[in-house]
């Protein structure tokens, strides 16, 4: 009996030891990538207060509590177009206009209807 409470609480031990290494794991992991994308998001904020100007910023934040997809895509636009040298100084809000107007013409979706008439199997046609 003795050996079987003690094999019993190696058991229950090492059970919650592999719980804390691999359990606990994923919490650390998740709060890593959680880090992570903490520090992404704010090297991008800073690239792009250095970029635009406050009015152009005020602009791209209300975009983005509308289409926030669209602000994600010109914000990333905005970070590549700095860092290969396509913007000199900073840019407006009417720069950032004619920049989402761009966006705008080449993302017009094309929506389109259609009319899938069904023919009735009728026996008055006869």
């Amino acid at each position: 009996m003795a050996d079987d409470d003690e094999i019993q609480a190696i058991r229950a031990k090492r059970l919650a030891e592999l719980q804390a290494q691999y359990g606990g794991g994923k919490q650390q992991d998740q709060e890593q990538k959680e880090e992570a994308q903490r520090r992404h998001q704010d090297m991008k904020n800073a690239m792009l207060a250095q970029i635009l100007e406050q009015s152009a910023r005020a602009r791209l934040s209300s975009i983005a509590l509308v289409k926030p997809e669209k602000a994600e895509l010109v914000e990333n636009m905005l970070i590549r177009m700095a860092q290969t040298g396509q913007i000199h100084g900073k840019l407006g809000e009417a720069e950032l206009i004619k920049l989402l107007e761009q966006v705008n013409q080449t993302q017009a979706k094309k929506t389109t209807v259609k009319f899938d008439r069904r023919k009735l199997d009728d026996s008055d046609e006869d």
